[in-house]
């Protein structure tokens, strides 16, 4: 018989380190956690110090921390703004659904008709005259507000609704993420099937096309709501007339005048809380287009 020798266990030395259990791993996902915590507070925490705010009075505004509990006195502030000045709140948050649906609507659905067109449709020159589209993409919208000023000055349609409307009908940035959507939503042979019922470009793109594109057509009329709603610098050039402003710069002009009356600065914080409401409700409404997979089982 032959012995089989069984070497003894290892054990390490009384001075050796014991090697770490946390691995790289483990280290990564700790730092992405805290990363995506850190964020959440960055964007959370603002708009509680606006909740908190909104229900103080002007003595416990300025009296109490930040997001220190004061008197509840919402309800009191809520009144305060929509009657202020004849209810003239309500002219601007009507000015900035009208402004902010009409361009995400239109807007919406002329990106996605460029960024199909780009994707799907061969003409000269498309390669060229998308990279002038990217180039948009890269230019900030503030400095475009000028030359858009100089433009409806000379068509006079500057202090009129159509001056802040029409330029919201195109965006770069939509018929960029327009193209995506279409190339990922949209397959060839789908469109080659409807060329072979008989369907023309138009019919195509209306009966076979665009209810694919749906979630897209949501994600980018959702961008263009929120970057209408919130322009600024657009309707300050544009609009000199009170009762076309929207809120965002009715907001500005309140908050002009806490400087020489502080008891303004709880409608200018209410009138804040009141206005992000559209923003959450159509985002609320909306944000089931985001998860449907409308172009399941669309290749036979």
């Amino acid at each position: 018989m032959t012995a089989t020798s069984v070497a003894p266990p290892t054990t390490s030395a009384p001075g050796t380190p014991r090697s770490s259990r946390i691995g790289p791993s483990t280290r990564s996902v700790v730092t992405v956690n805290l990363l995506l915590v850190l964020g959440c507070l960055y964007m959370v925490l603002p708009l509680v110090w606006l909740l908190i705010s909104a229900t103080k009075n002007s003595a416990d505004l300025y009296g109490t921390g930040g997001f220190s509990l004061g008197t509840f006195n919402l309800v009191d502030n809520v009144r305060m703004v929509v009657t202020a000045q004849g209810g003239i709140f309500w002219r601007w948050m009507v000015n900035s659904v009208m402004y902010a649906g009409v361009g995400a609507v239109v807007g919406g659905f002329v990106c996605v008709m460029a960024g199909y067109a780009f994707d799907k449709i061969t003409f000269t020159g498309k390669d060229k005259l998308f990279g002038f589209v990217l180039v948009g993409v890269l230019i900030p919208n503030t400095a475009t507000v000028i030359p858009l000023y100089l433009l409806a000055s000379e068509v006079h349609l500057t202090n009129t609704i159509w001056s802040i409307i029409i330029p919201s009908l195109c965006n770069p940035f939509g018929v960029y993420l327009a193209r995506i959507f279409s190339a990922g939503y949209v397959p060839d042979e789908t469109l080659e099937a409807a060329r072979v019922d008989g369907a023309g470009p138009i019919r195509a793109f209306v009966s076979v096309a665009l209810p694919m594109l749906r979630p897209g057509y949501v994600t980018i009329g959702l961008f263009q709501f929120v970057a209408i709603w919130n322009n600024f610098m657009l309707p300050l050039v544009m609009l000199q007339t009170n009762k076309l402003f929207p809120v965002s710069l009715g907001m500005s002009i309140w908050q002009g005048y806490t400087k020489p009356q502080p008891d303004f600065m709880p409608l200018v914080i209410t009138g804040s809380l009141l206005s992000i409401l559209p923003l959450i409700v159509a985002f609320l409404l909306l944000q089931r287009f985001w998860k449907s997979g409308l172009t399941a089982g669309s290749v036979k």
